[in-house]
């Protein structure tokens, strides 16, 4: 038995999102300050820029971590490393070599608390029923979900052009029914989403935060030809044809 007081009761703690076994809180101030960063602490709580936490109650689902995102946990909570035997550890190994996501994501069961550390980046909480089951992410944006989620790697659809667009080979892809739990450096309330019915959206860049696995996803040439596509500037583009949804960032990290 035990009991947090001073926590989620905190007048400086806001509760942002809530979904599944997760909980997205906020600090609307840093009270941890010193003469020497008052100044940074007080522009960035004007802009936005707060500490965020998630909380997973694991008495309502068992939760597959990124590795390292543990802070601490409270109750009857038991970590496993999520292997279920040697072929299961290669596939593992496999699919974070070529995703460049942790190849182990240790697994957490038990019933009590598991909080993890604190980010400046923006917290989303996707439902995968909301994606009729697949979701496919941008390199480095899972943080947890539901351990009922299976992992895979996706594949592009045309290898030589993801090369030269620098893109890379492989997304991470998960799919099954359960919460999402991703880290964004944009805002949930600045996210465009885009729904396809058998059409197809064109990027300049890797702004698509997450889409469906129904579509089909390659990295082209702007125009029909390489004149065309030096006429237009923009040369490469992502494609994203078929029929399903693009969580799309307005602006990518550091543009003005």
């Amino acid at each position: 038995m035990y009991q947090i007081s001073n926590f989620t009761d905190n007048d400086d703690v806001r509760i942002l999102d809530s979904l599944g076994p997760f909980t997205v809180i906020e600090y609307q101030r840093d009270l941890s300050v010193t003469p020497g960063n008052a100044a940074a602490a007080y522009f960035c709580n004007a802009m936005n820029v707060r500490k965020r936490q998630v909380l997973c109650d694991l008495g309502r689902a068992q939760i597959t971590l990124q590795a390292g995102a543990m802070q601490w946990t409270v109750g009857n909570v038991n970590a496993t490393t999520g292997v279920k035997g040697v072929g299961d550890l290669f596939g593992k190994a496999l699919r974070g070599g070529v995703t460049g996501e942790s190849a182990i994501k240790p697994e957490y069961t038990g019933d009590g608390l598991l909080v993890l550390e604190p980010t400046y980046k923006h917290i989303l909480l996707l439902d995968l029923n909301d994606w009729n089951g697949s979701l496919v992410l941008d390199d480095g944006l899972f943080l947890a979900c539901d351990s009922k989620i299976k992992h895979k790697a996706v594949m592009r659809s045309n290898l030589s052009s993801a090369v030269a667009g620098n893109e890379g080979l492989f997304n991470l892809g998960l799919t099954g029914s359960g919460a999402v739990c991703l880290e964004s450096g944009c805002p949930k309330e600045e996210l465009v989403t885009i729904t396809l019915q058998d059409d197809v959206l064109k990027v300049d860049g890797n702004m698509a935060v997450a889409w469906s696995g129904s579509l089909n996803f390659t990295v082209e040439r702007s125009g029909k030809s390489l004149i065309g596509s030096a006429a237009s500037g923009e040369g490469l583009v992502n494609v994203y044809r078929g029929t399903g949804k693009v969580l799309l960032a307005p602006v990518r990290d550091g543009d003005a």
